[in-house]
């Protein structure tokens, strides 16, 4: 059988920034027939995401992600509806999901690998299970719990950089939802920024590229920071630290500012914030949601009857065509999306 898939075409350099020529659409078969355990999947979504940055590098610089090969197809979140099953639990017409899901229009994919989806739990959103419902919802919703010790009715103020992307759209929302009085993002478009206080219920939002950072902090978070949802390191994340409380609590998700650079993760802090880091209590941890997967089920209840009861509203990004996926990545890492971004690969 033909198919379609994405392999990986060059690698950008370990300070490089990703381009859509990194990827490469190219034509391939699959068996015709399905062995016992296999299925044959039609691909319908793929997620794009900040952390693929890292597998386009010989080394990932993490011991739980494997980088891409070059002229090797690409794989991450996916989900796809299957075709012909010889597994003993999945059947024709069953949606399926898996995170190494392989960038190709169709595939033969071991059945015990996948996890059958029920669409009414996300009102029949398929591709929220790639987003709100999928890794990204749970990363918020136990990053939030694990590491950022809110409490309801404790008056804590949350600030959330990164506060339009896929992870951050949804930390902010389940901030209030978990008991926060106070939640203010930061993101890099005054469209970005209206969408975040009139669709999202953020209190306020402030547009990193206007103005002085620090001082509308100061005036959005006059009682400091109790938790910091840290989606992006670098400059934007030394001024909230500098702002924030006595034994107040960072969630280190991701650092899209410092994907493109060599530099270990979690970054080193530049010695003036470290400084107040610790003089302040400061908790700072990892956070890896993959060490949390004995809460997945009940979270991701959570999260789904949270979408169904309007609490928690969702945005996406959605690019239609395998062949715009490397575009869709690139323009995911310069802040082009609201929301998760998404790629429809077949209807």
């Amino acid at each position: 059988m033909i198919i379609q898939r994405v392999v990986l075409n060059s690698r950008p350099g370990k300070n490089g920034v990703p381009v859509a020529e990194n990827f490469r659409l190219e034509q391939s078969t699959i068996a015709d027939t399905v062995q016992e355990g296999q299925v044959r999947v039609k691909t319908l979504y793929l997620s794009v995401d900040p952390y693929m940055r890292c597998r386009m590098n010989e080394d990932t610089g993490s011991d739980y992600l494997q980088p891409w090969q070059l002229s090797e197809v690409a794989d991450g979140g996916g989900i796809g509806v299957v075709e012909e099953s010889k597994h003993h639990n999945l059947a024709k017409g069953d949606f399926v999901t898996s995170f190494t899901w392989p960038w190709q229009t169709a595939a033969i994919l071991d059945g015990d690998l996948l996890q059958k989806l029920v669409p009414q739990l996300v009102n029949g959103r398929l591709s929220y299970f790639l987003g709100a419902a999928g890794i990204t919802g749970l990363t918020a919703l136990l990053g939030i719990r694990e590491k950022g010790h809110v409490a309801a009715g404790a008056n804590q103020t949350m600030v959330v950089s990164g506060a339009a992307g896929a992870c951050g759209s949804l930390a902010g929302q389940i901030g209030r939802l978990e008991g926060c009085s106070r939640v203010v993002g930061i993101a890099g478009t005054d469209e970005k920024c209206s969408i975040l206080v009139q669709e999202m219920g953020f209190d306020a939002a402030i547009n990193y590229k206007k103005g002085d950072v620090a001082k509308q902090l100061r005036e959005l978070c006059p009682g400091g920071v109790d938790v910091y949802f840290d989606n992006v390191g670098g400059d934007i994340s030394d001024t909230v630290i500098s702002q924030m409380n006595q034994n107040s609590h960072i969630i280190l998700c991701g650092q899209i500012s410092q994907y493109n650079k060599d530099v270990p993760y979690p970054p080193p802090l530049p010695p003036d914030i470290e400084k107040i880091q610790k003089e302040r209590n400061i908790t700072r941890e990892r956070f890896l949601v993959l060490n949390y997967m004995d809460k997945q089920e009940a979270s991701v209840l959570q999260l789904c009857q949270w979408i169904q009861e309007g609490k928690l509203k969702v945005r996406e990004t959605m690019v239609e065509g395998l062949a715009n996926i490397g575009a869709a990545f690139q323009s995911m890492m310069n802040g082009g999306n609201i929301g998760k971004q998404i790629v429809l690969v077949s209807k």
